[in-house]
């Protein structure tokens, strides 16, 4: 079974402000004339850790990390109790890529994303195929209103009714029918005493159910306040508007993404972002390369899918990289990408 590479240090990092008020954090570690990969975190809102840059072979990737809008090291943070929200969307964040490769000199590169960051992934590359030279996508997510129901509306309490018994608690029982709606209220009260509850139980349920067994420091650090208010109010705001997408779109659009070779994995037991959705991904994008692991749940370093993730990145770290093709020009960093 393959395991992260050693912990490393970044070679350089930044914070690279992209309009609206907004400065996203940046590093690249690794090799600065490796091949170029961007690691998309999940959440939205969950930012970036020390361990992500350890998924990819420091000797040949140069590797970008970067904290999504609000969250992480980027600021203003949405934690902050006047945390405003309006600049934060899908095509925000795909724009944000956009100024982040232009930035750092890069004409192409590989993405990586799980969960939330599987969906920007697919976002990302369905509007840019030209810049993406291979996709690896773990956990998938396409924020389809059956898949927020699925987690964030009854479904997975069948699982776990203890943990769903604490989900339910910080919403008033006549709100009880649409909870994403209720959170939503909740997570935008500028009062303390109000919000920050309510993002603890948020992200206590995600945190509690990602794995195929629960991992107290996981909890733990989810369940930090200010880390909590970030994450469950992004979550929160990205999921009552459906991505900004049309319902289904990442899966219609896979046809946007065959000629771009692409590993999917996806944990049997995963409870966050169940199979259904990867197995429709995979029906609608046969060309990409479909693994379940049998004995793991959502995340990233349950062994299984860590074997999965770094086998397929050491395989593309062979793969050779470089410009655009020629009648390809360089996208418009400072406009947002069409939803469509």
């Amino acid at each position: 079974m393959r395991e992260m590479y050693p912990e490393i240090e970044p070679l350089e990092t930044g914070m690279l402000d992209v309009g609206d008020g907004q400065h996203i954090y940046w590093e690249v570690s690794g090799n600065r004339n490796g091949k170029p990969v961007v690691f998309l975190h999940g959440g939205p809102g969950g930012g970036t850790s020390p361990s992500h840059r350890r998924l990819f072979d420091p000797e040949r990737y140069r590797i970008v990390l970067f904290d999504q809008r609000g969250c992480g090291l980027s600021i203003p943070h949405a934690s902050e109790p006047d945390a405003d929200l309006s600049a934060n969307t899908t095509w925000h964040l795909v724009a944000d890529m956009e100024r982040l490769r232009a930035h750092l000199g890069i004409d192409r590169w590989q993405v990586f994303g799980g969960s939330w960051g599987s969906a920007l992934a697919l976002a990302y590359a369905q509007t840019h195929p030209e810049r993406v030279t291979e996709l690896v996508l773990r956990g998938i997510f396409t924020l389809r209103r059956s898949e927020l129901d699925w987690f964030y509306e009854g479904g997975a309490s069948a699982l776990f009714p203890d943990l769903w018994e604490e989900f339910v608690a910080p919403v008033p029982v006549d709100e009880r029918a649409h909870m994403i709606e209720g959170y939503g209220r909740l997570l935008a009260d500028s009062r303390p005493e109000v919000y920050e509850p309510a993002a603890i139980a948020w992200s206590r349920w995600e945190s509690s159910t990602i794995t195929l067994l629960p991992q107290a420091e996981t909890i733990a650090r989810f369940t930090a306040p200010e880390y909590a208010a970030a994450f469950a109010r992004i979550e929160n705001h990205y999921f009552r508007h459906g991505g900004w997408w049309e319902e289904g779109q990442l899966i219609r659009d896979a046809e946007r993404l065959r000629d771009i070779p692409a590993v999917i994995v996806q944990g049997r037991y995963d409870v966050c972002t169940p199979v259904m959705t990867a197995w429709d991904l995979h029906r609608a994008w046969p060309e990409a390369e479909f693994t379940i692991v049998d004995d793991a749940g959502h995340a990233f370093d349950e062994p299984g899918i860590l074997d999965a993730l770094i086998t397929a990145t050491d395989r593309f770290a062979e793969q050779p990289f470089g410009d655009a093709p020629a009648d390809e020009g360089d996208a418009d960093a400072s406009a947002e990408p069409d939803s469509e």
